[in-house]
């Protein structure tokens, strides 16, 4: 899944544009961005457990700010490095639902080489567009 960082959005935090042809691809690039800028090396993290994640937010872009913001709670309360391993969204009545497959570890410092603590994810310039069949979104992590 295609991402890319962006060093001219803020100059305390980091940022990066993640992109899929679907919306779901398009939040496993997010959340594979999300990995990258914590851990040096993302492969040496191993799918040793398994966790599920279920959200529900009233719009696509509130739905993936809930799924970073997720990502970095397990890390801070559970201290697991999770991927995102598969993940449907479904729509209806006004709300969107996500059910999503995360694969990882416990933090391990002899493994994982952690590059920055991410805090938080951010709402500034956070977006999700979609152009031509590719999906993309725009994520600012407070670090």
């Amino acid at each position: 899944m295609p991402y890319r960082y962006l060093d001219d959005i803020a100059t305390a935090d980091a940022a990066f544009e993640a992109a899929g042809m679907t919306p779901e691809e398009m939040f496993v690039s997010a959340a594979d961005a999300l990995l990258g800028i914590m851990v040096e090396n993302t492969d040496a993290v191993s799918a040793e457990r398994t966790h599920h994640i279920g959200l529900e937010a009233d719009s696509l872009e509130m739905l993936l700010y809930r799924l970073l913001e997720e990502l970095v709670f397990l890390k801070d309360a559970r201290r697991l490095l999770l991927r995102v391993a598969e993940i449907h969204i479904i729509t209806g009545d006004g709300v969107f639902r996500l059910e999503a497959e995360a694969c990882g570890e416990e933090i391990n410092p002899e493994k994982h080489e952690m590059i920055v603590d991410v805090k938080a994810i951010t709402l500034h310039r956070f977006k999700i567009e979609e152009r031509g069949g590719m999906w993309t979104a725009t994520v600012v992590v407070d670090v």
